[in-house]
């Protein structure tokens, strides 16, 4: 699946997800806490392929899943540009000292798993969109 159309589909789960908890008249900090990866994985199993495997996209005690995905990920399914004979596909915006560029044959992928930043609460609170799609949208780069 391209970035694109994961985004795009990803977007659709969030959204049914969210109108789901406003219609049960929850507050933003009760939405942000209904994202917590332990009640998620059990409340909506079909938002993340790795609950049911009960493993987490990131090595962390509190994972929050509300930017499941990351603002500072940028990609471009047609690449961004070529690098020593590969074509790069993504990046970190603010180049997280706990990410890196991963080399998958002739591809380089951005790898997020070992960085934190926008999976606690209290970054999702200062980022806070009830539309992900928002959130997300300077993520792709279209050329």
């Amino acid at each position: 699946m391209s970035y694109n159309n994961w985004l795009r589909e990803h977007g659709k789960k969030h959204k049914k997800i969210v109108e789901k908890l406003l219609q049960d008249a929850l507050t933003q900090e009760a939405i942000i806490e209904y994202f917590d990866f332990d009640n998620m994985k059990t409340q909506e199993p079909d938002f993340c392929p790795l609950y049911g495997e009960d493993k987490k996209c990131h090595d962390m005690e509190s994972l929050n899943c509300y930017l499941c995905s990351c603002p500072n990920f940028r990609f471009s399914d047609d690449g961004i540009k070529s690098v020593e004979q590969k074509t790069q596909y993504s990046y970190c915006n603010i180049d997280s000292k706990d990410g890196r560029q991963g080399v998958y044959g002739d591809k380089i992928h951005q790898d997020c798993s070992r960085c934190q930043v926008p999976h606690t609460k209290e970054y999702v609170k200062k980022h806070f969109d009830l539309d992900w799609s928002k959130i997300m949208s300077p993520c792709e780069i279209i050329r």
